[in-house]
């Protein structure tokens, strides 16, 4: 192999396919039931809402609060090492261009 390892960050969603069996139960829901899965096709429809650039940014900062940067979020050195620590499997060149999407977002 040539070349380093690198890990991918892929969003993934279930928020469709939930929002979708939320809705199929509340054809058939009875009136006390209704208001709670109403709130709850609400919830789901917001969170599939949510673009993939946003997904990611969170994951970057999730990652990089794990290691307890508490710095700020832009493209600063500290910013990429912090991520490089949370995720060393991320060549420089990703953890850089995630850095600079979070900052961007």
């Amino acid at each position: 192999m040539f070349g380093r390892r690198e890990l991918s960050v892929l969003v993934l969603r279930d928020a469709d396919d939930i929002a979708q069996a939320l809705r199929e139960a509340l054809e058939g829901a009875g009136e006390a039931e209704r208001p709670g899965l109403e709130a709850a096709v609400e919830m789901a429809e917001r969170a599939a809402a949510v673009p993939d650039r946003e997904l990611r940014a969170r994951w970057v900062r999730e990652q990089r609060a794990s290691v307890g940067y508490t710095g700020p979020d832009d493209e600063s050195v500290h910013a990429v090492k912090a991520l490089r620590q949370a995720q060393p499997g991320l060549s420089l060149l990703s953890a850089v261009q995630l850095t600079r999407d979070a900052a961007a977002k």
